[in-house]
């Protein structure tokens, strides 16, 4: 009797194994899908065709009023001189002005004295073009404004391009394409076939100077404007079900 109650322990024990083994075999075929992700890249060179230059000029004086007449009359001189280089008023956007109290300072051992020095009066003039070459001569040329006693500081220009929607999509079609040949490539390779995408997500954006060693990556993604040739990078990830 006692051996027939260990056999039948013993059997009973193989047999939750054996259903154990079973189930887990069910439920790891039923709920395990076979998979490929692969990373797609596209990318594009291209020239900017909108330009953005500033420029910033002051004045100072112990009296407000000679300062910003001064201002006025630097003002009226960089129009006159943008009129004859092609460039119309409503081109000009000058800043409102800027007013700031000017002190040195003098130490003593015991103190230290502020004292007034003047007022000092600051505007940028911005433009805004489709024109690059016109306004990339400008930037080169308006220190000619120094001769005319403008104290002028000229900006470095900053480069974009109104066509980078078009541009994103475009990219993101020729990353799909890629992502997918890597796919099959890797389908091939192994004996499998390519059933259904099961996810598709896009990657960083990134716009940096042609030819240059820019790792300025991160989250948000690098947006080069200093450099006129740019290159558009964007990767898309695609997940692939396998049989």
């Amino acid at each position: 009797m006692k051996n027939y109650i260990v056999i039948s322990s013993l059997i009973a024990s193989v047999s939750i194994v054996v259903a154990a083994f079973f189930i887990g075999s069910s439920y790891k075929k039923k709920y395990q899908s076979n998979t490929i992700s692969v990373k797609g890249l596209g990318t594009k060179d291209f020239v900017s065709d909108f330009i953005v230059w500033k420029a910033d000029f002051s004045k100072k004086s112990l009296d407000l009023k000679q300062a910003y007449a001064e201002l006025e009359s630097d003002r009226q001189t960089i129009t006159e001189y943008l009129i004859s280089k092609g460039f119309t008023e409503k081109e000009m956007v000058f800043s409102a002005v800027d007013i700031s109290k000017q002190y040195d300072y003098k130490y003593t051992a015991n103190e230290s004295q502020k004292f007034f020095t003047g007022y000092e009066l600051n505007q940028t003039i911005t433009i805004e073009s489709k024109d690059v070459l016109k306004v990339e001569d400008l930037s080169r040329q308006i220190t000619e404004l120094i001769n005319n006693g403008v104290e002028l500081y000229s900006r470095s220009p900053l480069y974009y391009y109104t066509k980078l929607s078009d541009l994103k999509i475009k990219m993101i079609s020729d990353a799909t394409k890629d992502a997918k040949r890597r796919a099959e490539e890797i389908a091939l390779s192994t004996g499998c076939k390519l059933k259904n995408v099961k996810s598709a997500n896009q990657g960083v954006f990134q716009i940096t100077a042609q030819n240059s060693s820019e790792d300025d990556y991160s989250w948000g993604g690098a947006f080069n404007v200093t450099s006129k040739y740019k290159t558009a990078n964007i990767t898309v990830r695609l997940v692939y079900e396998v049989e």
